[in-house]
């Protein structure tokens, strides 16, 4: 029985080194000067999970590269944006996948997170593939009123699940990441 739960344990630590997001792609909003730049570019930097950073300064924008086996929270890169005094235009994950079936207007288990796709084609992903996060306070407020004529389910709004949101233990809670691909 030892026997089985070591190789039990030793599939799913491979399987979860797997399931992760890589790097991401944050496009910040307001950014008027270099200073901004480097406020941003530093509070980006203390995220434990964050291993590099890249700047495109011409366009705002900052590629984080994640350390591996470290989870990434997506809302921790959103509130330091915010706490450097700007918000986030569009933010884009690079994850890999790992033949994980993907349906429109469904919620997916990935990397320590629950993904709910919009408007996206029934589909197997696997390999790096990129991900927009289209939840409010990740885009405009015109294209999150797009989004929300995309599902009838209230997670949208709130970016928390309810009773729209099932797992294989039933009803969920928590926060939940809308995407699209």
């Amino acid at each position: 029985m030892k026997i089985l739960s070591i190789i039990l344990l030793a599939l799913g630590i491979t399987f979860s080194a797997n399931a992760q997001f890589k790097k991401a792609s944050v496009h910040a909003t307001g950014l008027t000067c270099a200073m901004c730049s480097k406020a941003t570019y530093e509070a980006l930097e203390s995220l434990p999970f964050v291993d590099k950073i890249d700047t495109d300064l011409d366009n705002t924008t900052f590629v984080l590269s994640f350390k591996t086996g470290v989870p990434v929270n997506i809302d921790a890169i959103k509130a330091k944006v915010e706490d450097a005094g700007f918000s986030i235009g569009k933010l884009v994950m690079t994850a890999s996948f790992d033949a994980l079936n993907v349906q429109n207007d469904a919620h997916v288990s990935f990397a320590g997170s629950t993904l709910h796709f919009m408007d996206v084609k029934n589909q197997v992903l696997s390999g790096d593939k990129d991900i927009t996060v289209i939840d409010k306070d990740f885009v405009s407020a015109k294209q999150f009123k797009k989004f929300s004529t995309e599902t009838s389910m209230p997670c949208y709004k709130t970016g928390m699940m309810g009773d729209c949101c099932k797992t294989n233990s039933g009803a969920a809670s928590g926060r939940i990441y809308h995407v699209t691909i």
